[in-house]
């Protein structure tokens, strides 16, 4: 009997997403076929370079809802949450604490084009519990 898939984490980079923001559309495309919820995460550096971000849970809170308001999941229950630490512990933290079914996310920084797989879906395919889709950019 298939597993059934409830609760889909994709982990977003918000200093990318002008770029590359295929695994998000992959992950509500999945949700919506699935009947799942979807949990879209961001996950804001511990101390901020930029000294104009001031409290940077509102504002990469801010940012991620602007980011789901511009690609809308339609008929999909969408949760926002922004974590802070480094980006491969907070997505296997996340999915672990909320036990989630599967995890979408891109392969790499746009930046990179010399890996097979970047380091932080490397380690979250290593290290999740569950199921992980890895979308190449």
């Amino acid at each position: 009997m298939p597993r059934q898939t409830r609760l889909i984490l994709c982990p977003v980079n918000l200093r990318h997403v002008k770029v590359e923001y295929n695994a998000y559309s992959e992950a509500v495309e999945m949700a919506q076929r699935r009947g799942a919820k979807l949990i879209v995460a961001t996950v804001a550096p511990e101390i901020e370079r930029n000294m104009n971000i001031y409290n940077s849970d509102v504002y990469w809170g801010e940012e991620l809802k602007k980011f789901v308001a511009a690609h809308p999941a339609e008929g999909v229950d969408v949760e926002l949450i922004v974590r802070k630490g480094a980006v491969h512990r907070q997505i296997v933290k996340l999915a672990d604490e909320r036990k989630v079914d599967l995890i979408v996310m891109e392969s790499a920084n746009p930046k990179v084009q010399d890996y097979l797989l970047g380091t932080t879906a490397s380690h979250v395919v290593t290290h999740a519990e569950c199921s992980v889709y890895v979308v190449r950019s």
